[in-house]
Protein backbone atom coordinates (compact mmCIF):
# COMPACT_ATOMS: atom_id res chain seq x y z
CA UNK A 1 0.00 0.00 0.00
CA UNK A 2 3.08 2.25 0.03
CA UNK A 3 3.37 2.00 -3.74
CA UNK A 4 3.12 5.08 -5.92
CA UNK A 5 -0.50 5.25 -6.98
CA UNK A 6 -1.33 5.47 -10.64
CA UNK A 7 -4.12 7.74 -11.78
CA UNK A 8 -7.18 6.01 -13.18
CA UNK A 9 -9.88 7.90 -14.97
CA UNK A 10 -13.33 8.39 -13.48
CA UNK A 11 -14.65 6.45 -16.45
CA UNK A 12 -12.57 3.42 -15.56
CA UNK A 13 -13.78 3.62 -11.96
CA UNK A 14 -17.39 3.71 -13.11
CA UNK A 15 -16.82 0.72 -15.38
CA UNK A 16 -15.28 -1.23 -12.52
CA UNK A 17 -18.16 -0.46 -10.21
CA UNK A 18 -20.78 -1.36 -12.75
CA UNK A 19 -19.13 -4.73 -13.30
CA UNK A 20 -20.34 -5.82 -9.86
CA UNK A 21 -23.65 -7.39 -9.04
CA UNK A 22 -26.23 -4.73 -8.33
CA UNK A 23 -29.15 -6.98 -7.50
CA UNK A 24 -31.21 -6.31 -4.41
CA UNK A 25 -31.30 -8.88 -1.60
CA UNK A 26 -34.72 -9.63 -0.24
CA UNK A 27 -35.08 -9.51 3.52
CA UNK A 28 -35.88 -12.86 5.01
CA UNK A 29 -37.24 -14.65 9.33
CA UNK A 30 -35.57 -15.37 16.71
CA UNK A 31 -37.20 -14.81 21.26
CA UNK A 32 -36.26 -17.41 23.81
CA UNK A 33 -38.08 -19.50 26.35
CA UNK A 34 -36.18 -19.99 29.58
CA UNK A 35 -35.31 -23.66 29.11
CA UNK A 36 -32.60 -25.70 30.75
CA UNK A 37 -33.49 -28.98 29.09
CA UNK A 38 -34.12 -30.23 25.59
CA UNK A 39 -37.17 -28.68 24.02
CA UNK A 40 -39.08 -30.91 21.63
CA UNK A 41 -40.96 -29.02 18.98
CA UNK A 42 -43.15 -30.83 16.49
CA UNK A 43 -43.30 -29.70 12.89
CA UNK A 44 -45.64 -26.73 12.65
CA UNK A 45 -47.93 -26.55 9.66
CA UNK A 46 -47.99 -22.93 8.56
CA UNK A 47 -48.84 -21.19 5.35
CA UNK A 48 -46.04 -21.20 2.84
CA UNK A 49 -43.66 -18.27 2.89
CA UNK A 50 -41.77 -17.03 -0.12
CA UNK A 51 -38.00 -16.75 0.28
CA UNK A 52 -35.55 -15.29 -2.17
CA UNK A 53 -32.06 -16.62 -2.80
CA UNK A 54 -29.11 -14.77 -1.34
CA UNK A 55 -27.29 -12.48 -3.76
CA UNK A 56 -23.53 -12.97 -4.04
CA UNK A 57 -21.36 -9.90 -3.44
CA UNK A 58 -19.35 -9.48 -6.64
CA UNK A 59 -18.13 -5.90 -6.99
CA UNK A 60 -14.61 -6.04 -8.37
CA UNK A 61 -13.66 -2.37 -8.10
CA UNK A 62 -15.01 0.63 -6.07
CA UNK A 63 -5.57 -11.50 20.97
CA UNK A 64 -6.92 -14.83 21.58
CA UNK A 65 -4.55 -17.64 22.61
CA UNK A 66 -6.57 -20.23 20.71
CA UNK A 67 -9.38 -20.22 18.18
CA UNK A 68 -12.84 -19.58 19.55
CA UNK A 69 -14.47 -22.63 18.00
CA UNK A 70 -18.28 -22.83 18.17
CA UNK A 71 -19.75 -25.87 19.91
CA UNK A 72 -23.24 -27.32 20.07
CA UNK A 73 -23.33 -27.64 23.86
CA UNK A 74 -26.75 -29.28 24.04
CA UNK A 75 -27.92 -27.21 27.02
CA UNK A 76 -30.67 -25.39 25.15
CA UNK A 77 -31.95 -27.19 22.07
CA UNK A 78 -35.14 -27.09 20.03
CA UNK A 79 -35.64 -30.18 17.91
CA UNK A 80 -38.05 -32.45 16.12
CA UNK A 81 -37.58 -35.44 13.85
CA UNK A 82 -36.23 -33.25 11.07
CA UNK A 83 -34.00 -30.53 12.49
CA UNK A 84 -32.24 -29.18 15.58
CA UNK A 85 -31.47 -25.64 16.76
CA UNK A 86 -28.82 -25.35 19.48
CA UNK A 87 -29.04 -21.97 21.22
CA UNK A 88 -26.87 -22.83 24.23
CA UNK A 89 -24.22 -20.20 23.43
CA UNK A 90 -26.11 -17.07 22.47
CA UNK A 91 -24.00 -15.06 24.95
CA UNK A 92 -21.02 -15.90 22.74
CA UNK A 93 -22.81 -14.52 19.71
CA UNK A 94 -24.00 -17.56 17.77
CA UNK A 95 -26.59 -20.29 17.26
CA UNK A 96 -26.09 -23.62 15.49
CA UNK A 97 -28.46 -25.55 13.24
CA UNK A 98 -28.49 -28.95 11.57
CA UNK A 99 -31.06 -30.75 9.43
CA UNK A 100 -30.97 -34.39 10.48
CA UNK A 101 -33.64 -35.87 8.21
CA UNK A 102 -32.92 -37.10 4.72
CA UNK A 103 -34.22 -34.85 1.98
CA UNK A 104 -33.46 -33.71 -1.55
CA UNK A 105 -35.34 -30.45 -1.08
CA UNK A 106 -33.67 -27.08 -0.66
CA UNK A 107 -33.28 -25.92 2.92
CA UNK A 108 -32.89 -22.45 4.41
CA UNK A 109 -32.36 -20.93 7.83
CA UNK A 110 -33.54 -17.48 8.84
CA UNK A 111 -31.99 -15.60 11.76
CA UNK A 112 -34.22 -12.62 12.41
CA UNK A 113 -32.67 -10.12 14.83
CA UNK A 114 -34.01 -6.92 16.38
CA UNK A 115 -33.31 -4.92 13.22
CA UNK A 116 -32.15 -7.25 10.42
CA UNK A 117 -33.22 -10.58 8.97
CA UNK A 118 -30.54 -12.92 7.60
CA UNK A 119 -31.23 -15.88 5.29
CA UNK A 120 -28.82 -18.78 4.76
CA UNK A 121 -28.74 -22.03 2.82
CA UNK A 122 -27.99 -25.31 4.61
CA UNK A 123 -27.64 -28.94 3.56
CA UNK A 124 -28.93 -32.03 5.37
CA UNK A 125 -26.56 -34.14 7.47
CA UNK A 126 -24.99 -34.52 10.89
CA UNK A 127 -22.81 -31.40 10.62
CA UNK A 128 -23.75 -28.32 12.64
CA UNK A 129 -23.72 -24.95 10.86
CA UNK A 130 -22.95 -21.77 12.82
CA UNK A 131 -24.82 -18.50 12.38
CA UNK A 132 -23.81 -15.19 14.05
CA UNK A 133 -26.13 -13.03 16.12
CA UNK A 134 -24.94 -9.89 14.37
CA UNK A 135 -27.66 -7.56 15.67
CA UNK A 136 -26.31 -7.60 19.22
CA UNK A 137 -28.57 -7.85 22.25
CA UNK A 138 -32.28 -8.42 21.84
CA UNK A 139 -34.85 -10.94 20.68
CA UNK A 140 -34.14 -13.21 17.73
CA UNK A 141 -36.15 -15.85 15.92
CA UNK A 142 -34.36 -18.79 14.31
CA UNK A 143 -36.40 -20.67 11.70
CA UNK A 144 -35.58 -23.72 9.58
CA UNK A 145 -37.41 -23.91 6.24
CA UNK A 146 -37.91 -26.62 3.65
CA UNK A 147 -38.73 -25.87 0.02
CA UNK A 148 -42.22 -26.86 -1.12
CA UNK A 149 -42.23 -25.52 -4.70
CA UNK A 150 -40.58 -22.72 -6.61
CA UNK A 151 -39.65 -20.05 -4.06
CA UNK A 152 -42.21 -21.30 -1.52
CA UNK A 153 -40.93 -22.67 1.81
CA UNK A 154 -42.67 -24.27 4.79
CA UNK A 155 -41.57 -23.98 8.41
CA UNK A 156 -39.88 -27.09 9.78
CA UNK A 157 -38.71 -25.78 13.15
CA UNK A 158 -38.69 -22.40 14.90
CA UNK A 159 -37.19 -21.10 18.14
CA UNK A 160 -37.30 -17.70 19.80
CA UNK A 161 -34.14 -16.59 21.61
CA UNK A 162 -33.45 -13.72 24.03
CA UNK A 163 -29.82 -12.68 23.57
CA UNK A 164 -27.50 -10.88 25.98
CA UNK A 165 -23.96 -10.96 24.61
CA UNK A 166 -20.91 -11.29 26.86
CA UNK A 167 -19.48 -8.38 24.90
CA UNK A 168 -20.06 -6.62 21.58
CA UNK A 169 -17.23 -8.54 19.91
CA UNK A 170 -18.67 -12.02 20.45
CA UNK A 171 -20.29 -12.42 17.00
CA UNK A 172 -17.21 -11.03 15.24
CA UNK A 173 -14.43 -13.22 16.62
CA UNK A 174 -15.72 -16.72 15.96
CA UNK A 175 -16.02 -18.76 12.76
CA UNK A 176 -19.41 -18.96 11.07
CA UNK A 177 -20.85 -20.16 7.77
CA UNK A 178 -19.47 -17.19 5.83
CA UNK A 179 -16.15 -16.88 7.69
CA UNK A 180 -15.21 -20.51 8.24
CA UNK A 181 -11.63 -20.26 9.49
CA UNK A 182 -12.21 -23.23 11.80
CA UNK A 183 -11.58 -25.50 8.80
CA UNK A 184 -8.93 -23.30 7.15
CA UNK A 185 -5.64 -24.55 8.60
CA UNK A 186 -3.45 -22.87 5.96
CA UNK A 187 -5.24 -19.55 6.32
CA UNK A 188 -4.78 -19.51 10.08
CA UNK A 189 -1.11 -20.48 9.72
CA UNK A 190 -0.50 -17.67 7.21
CA UNK A 191 -2.24 -15.16 9.48
CA UNK A 192 -0.07 -16.26 12.39
CA UNK A 193 3.03 -15.85 10.21
CA UNK A 194 2.00 -12.40 8.99
CA UNK A 195 1.24 -11.07 12.46
CA UNK A 196 4.17 -12.68 14.30
CA UNK A 197 5.80 -10.24 16.70
CA UNK A 198 3.08 -7.61 16.22
CA UNK A 199 1.22 -6.49 19.33
CA UNK A 200 -0.74 -3.51 18.01
CA UNK A 201 -4.08 -4.37 16.42
CA UNK A 202 -3.65 -2.04 13.45
CA UNK A 203 -0.18 -3.44 12.75
CA UNK A 204 -1.81 -6.85 12.40
CA UNK A 205 -4.49 -5.38 10.14
CA UNK A 206 -1.83 -3.71 7.97
CA UNK A 207 0.12 -6.96 7.58
CA UNK A 208 -2.95 -8.96 6.56
CA UNK A 209 -4.29 -6.19 4.31
CA UNK A 210 -0.98 -5.76 2.48
CA UNK A 211 -0.70 -9.49 1.91
CA UNK A 212 -4.22 -9.85 0.53
CA UNK A 213 -4.18 -6.90 -1.87
CA UNK A 214 -0.71 -7.78 -3.14
CA UNK A 215 -1.32 -11.52 -3.62
CA UNK A 216 -5.01 -12.05 -4.45
CA UNK A 217 -6.40 -11.11 -7.87
CA UNK A 218 -10.03 -10.66 -8.87
CA UNK A 219 -11.63 -13.69 -10.54
CA UNK A 220 -13.75 -12.26 -13.34
CA UNK A 221 -14.74 -15.70 -14.60
CA UNK A 222 -16.06 -16.73 -11.19
CA UNK A 223 -17.91 -13.43 -10.89
CA UNK A 224 -19.62 -14.09 -14.20
CA UNK A 225 -20.71 -17.63 -13.31
CA UNK A 226 -21.15 -17.73 -9.52
CA UNK A 227 -24.51 -18.96 -8.26
CA UNK A 228 -26.61 -17.97 -5.27
CA UNK A 229 -25.48 -19.80 -2.15
CA UNK A 230 -21.77 -19.41 -2.92
CA UNK A 231 -19.61 -19.66 0.20
CA UNK A 232 -15.94 -18.65 0.41
CA UNK A 233 -13.54 -21.54 1.15
CA UNK A 234 -10.64 -19.68 2.73
CA UNK A 235 -7.83 -22.17 2.10
CA UNK A 236 -8.91 -22.49 -1.53
CA UNK A 237 -8.81 -18.71 -2.01
CA UNK A 238 -5.38 -18.61 -0.40
CA UNK A 239 -4.08 -21.43 -2.59
CA UNK A 240 -5.57 -20.18 -5.88
CA UNK A 241 -4.72 -16.56 -5.06
CA UNK A 242 -7.90 -15.43 -6.75
CA UNK A 243 -11.49 -14.71 -5.80
CA UNK A 244 -14.45 -12.34 -5.87
CA UNK A 245 -14.91 -9.55 -3.33
CA UNK A 246 -16.77 -11.91 -1.01
CA UNK A 247 -13.61 -14.06 -0.95
CA UNK A 248 -11.31 -11.10 -0.27
CA UNK A 249 -13.39 -9.92 2.66
CA UNK A 250 -13.95 -13.40 4.10
CA UNK A 251 -10.23 -14.24 3.85
CA UNK A 252 -9.19 -11.05 5.66
CA UNK A 253 -11.92 -11.49 8.27
CA UNK A 254 -10.92 -15.09 8.95
CA UNK A 255 -7.23 -14.21 9.20
CA UNK A 256 -7.84 -11.35 11.61
CA UNK A 257 -10.37 -13.17 13.80
CA UNK A 258 -8.03 -16.15 14.10
CA UNK A 259 -5.45 -13.76 15.60
CA UNK A 260 -7.86 -12.22 18.08
CA UNK A 261 -8.80 -9.09 16.12
CA UNK A 262 -12.56 -8.37 16.11
CA UNK A 263 -13.59 -8.02 12.48
CA UNK A 264 -16.91 -7.67 10.68
CA UNK A 265 -17.50 -9.02 7.20
CA UNK A 266 -19.74 -6.32 5.76
CA UNK A 267 -22.04 -6.84 2.77
CA UNK A 268 -23.86 -4.02 1.07
CA UNK A 269 -23.47 -1.61 -1.81
CA UNK A 270 -20.52 0.30 -3.21
CA UNK A 271 -22.40 2.76 -5.36
CA UNK A 272 -24.90 0.48 -7.10
CA UNK A 273 -22.71 -2.64 -7.05
CA UNK A 274 -23.37 -5.38 -4.52
CA UNK A 275 -20.15 -5.70 -2.61
CA UNK A 276 -18.30 -6.98 0.49
CA UNK A 277 -15.64 -5.33 2.65
CA UNK A 278 -14.48 -5.35 6.27
CA UNK A 279 -14.64 -3.31 9.47
CA UNK A 280 -12.11 -3.81 12.28
CA UNK A 281 -11.83 -2.84 15.94
CA UNK A 282 -8.78 -1.49 17.73
CA UNK A 283 -8.14 -0.52 21.33
CA UNK A 284 -7.23 3.01 20.24
CA UNK A 285 -9.98 3.81 17.76
CA UNK A 286 -12.82 1.40 18.58
CA UNK A 287 -14.74 0.17 15.56
CA UNK A 288 -13.31 1.62 12.37
CA UNK A 289 -16.54 1.36 10.46
CA UNK A 290 -16.85 1.07 6.75
CA UNK A 291 -13.47 -0.13 5.60
CA UNK A 292 -9.97 1.02 6.44
CA UNK A 293 -6.59 1.34 4.79
CA UNK A 294 -3.35 2.95 5.91
CA UNK A 295 -2.19 5.81 3.70
CA UNK A 296 1.23 6.09 5.37
CA UNK A 297 0.06 8.67 7.88
CA UNK A 298 -3.36 7.70 9.19
CA UNK A 299 -6.02 5.00 8.94
CA UNK A 300 -8.65 5.64 6.34
CA UNK A 301 -11.31 3.50 4.75
CA UNK A 302 -10.07 0.24 3.32
CA UNK A 303 -11.58 -1.92 0.63
CA UNK A 304 -9.35 -4.91 -0.15
CA UNK A 305 -11.06 -5.71 -3.45
CA UNK A 306 -11.05 -2.22 -4.92
CA UNK A 307 -7.53 -1.51 -3.67
CA UNK A 308 -6.18 -4.73 -5.20
CA UNK A 309 -7.88 -4.24 -8.57
CA UNK A 310 -7.23 -0.52 -8.74
CA UNK A 311 -3.54 -1.04 -7.94
CA UNK A 312 -4.21 1.62 -5.28
CA UNK A 313 -4.65 4.37 -7.86
CA UNK A 314 -5.44 7.77 -6.42
CA UNK A 315 -8.90 7.77 -8.00
CA UNK A 316 -9.80 4.40 -6.51
CA UNK A 317 -8.44 5.34 -3.10
CA UNK A 318 -10.43 8.59 -3.09
CA UNK A 319 -13.55 6.57 -3.86
CA UNK A 320 -12.77 4.13 -1.07
CA UNK A 321 -12.11 6.99 1.33
CA UNK A 322 -15.55 8.49 0.80
CA UNK A 323 -17.95 6.77 3.19
CA UNK A 324 -20.99 8.07 1.30
CA UNK A 325 -20.17 5.57 -1.47
CA UNK A 326 -20.89 2.62 0.86
CA UNK A 327 -24.22 1.37 2.18
CA UNK A 328 -24.20 -1.41 4.79
CA UNK A 329 -26.84 -4.12 4.48
CA UNK A 330 -25.58 -7.14 6.43
CA UNK A 331 -22.87 -7.95 8.98
CA UNK A 332 -21.43 -11.47 9.30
Amino acid sequence: MRNIWRIWSVGMLAAMLLSGCAQTQADVPASEEENTEWVYVEKTELNDVELQDEVVALASTPAVSSMLVPVASGTLVAQNNQAQIDYSNTADGYVMVRYTASTTKRLKVQVKGPTTTYTYNITPGDTWTTFPLSDGNGTYQVVVYENTSGSKYATVLSQSVSVTLKDEFAPFLRPNQYVDYEHAVKTVAKAKELTAGKTETLDKVAAVYDFVIQNITYDKQLAATVQSGYLPVLDSVLEKKTGICFDYAALMTGMLRSQGVPCKLVVGYAGTAYHAWISVWSEKDGWIDGVVYFDGTSWQRMDPTFAANGKQSSEIMRYIGDGSNYTVKYLY
